[in-house]
């Protein structure tokens, strides 16, 4: 299928994407509202066609939800694209919840999906926490993963999170201080607790200020780019939800220290595996993807040039997209030469 131009979802980038390089946004062909334990609802969205190659679509955050963007990686003539938000995130009920919200409630919550699906095996594709999620639900069920495309791994490490809040100071100082004077100055050494803190007990009006300074943080690590008018209405109060999501997740670490990630890495099936990862990334530094590569001596680190840790700068979009086009090709990630 020809890839032609279609609007991108304003949350899904900072920069124009060429459409050249992307598929159309086709709507989906079903949506389900999942039910799973402790109350939670999951909305589920299958693009492209029901015959085509399985494909689990993990999104970022955690709690950032599905977008456009995700499954306009896949060319919809050959893959059966299915986006889940994952719980407390998108249009997933009770949006921002934290109450039974874990890794392993979202890892239980995949066997269920497969399973009301009737997939025996899926592609698997992650970015940054949906990489995390990806990986880690691919060690717990590796029968039913047939491959593994992972783009800017993040490790979930204690190192990692505090690199993030803290260590990425030394990269953007100004950025820095303007993320952290929302917090007390007694607490700017210790900002993922102030965080989780805040966002889980806070008022509206509070949790607002601290969403938009937290999204111009990530920005400019994000994409190198200062300053920039946050959301604002109902896009700020979604804001507001993510990362009540999010500061809940880093604030545990992910619930991934015993075992970690890379100890989980070692049970992950020998399917096709590609890790896409770019060389500037200052949210998932490249060192946390030469880590998990040496855990995966099966699968192959592939650099992406100036795209930092943004999903829909064209490098990382071509990458993807070429990725996936190979896969359905060929059955793996190989570039043939």
């Amino acid at each position: 299928m020809d890839r032609r131009s279609g609007p991108l979802d304003a949350a899904d980038t900072i920069d124009t994407v060429p459409a050249a390089t992307l598929y159309p946004d086709t709507p989906p062909f079903r949506m389900h509202d999942l039910a799973v334990d402790g109350g939670h609802v999951l909305r589920v969205q299958e693009h492209g066609r029901p015959e085509g190659l399985p494909s689990l679509v993990l999104h970022g955050g955690p709690g950032s939800g599905c977008s456009p963007l995700l499954h306009r990686y896949f060319d919809p003539a050959r893959f059966r694209v299915i986006c889940v938000d994952q719980r407390g995130a998108g249009l997933s009920r009770p949006r921002g919840s934290i109450v039974h919200n874990t890794t392993a409630h979202l890892l239980d919550d995949l066997c269920v999906l497969r399973e009301h699906l009737r997939i025996a095996r899926w592609l698997v594709v992650g970015g940054s926490w949906g990489a995390t999620l990806a990986a880690a639900h691919a060690a717990a069920q590796p029968h039913c993963v047939a491959a593994l495309l992972l783009r800017a791994s993040f490790l979930a490490r204690a190192e990692d999170i505090d690199w993030f809040f803290q260590g990425a100071a030394i990269e953007q100082p100004q950025a820095w201080d303007r993320f952290a004077a929302v917090a007390p100055a007694a607490q700017r050494d210790a900002l993922a607790p102030f965080f989780a803190r805040e966002f889980a007990e806070g008022e509206p009006s509070s949790c607002r200020a601290l969403a938009q300074a937290w999204w111009q943080w990530e920005r400019s690590l994000a994409t190198g780019v200062e300053g920039g008018a946050p959301p604002f209405g109902a896009a700020l109060d979604a804001l507001v939800d993510r990362y009540r999501v999010q500061s809940h997740y880093l604030q545990h670490r992910c619930w991934l220290d015993a075992p970690t990630l890379l100890e989980r890495c070692e049970k992950l099936p020998r399917v096709p595996t590609l890790l896409l990862h770019a060389r500037d990334d200052r949210v998932c530094r490249p060192e946390g993807a030469l880590s998990l590569h040496r855990r995966l001596a099966h699968g192959e680190l592939r650099w992406v040039d100036g795209a930092g840790h943004d999903p829909a700068h064209p490098a990382m979009v071509a990458a993807m997209v070429d990725a996936l086009d190979c896969y359905a090709a060929r059955g793996n990630f190989e570039i043939q030469r």
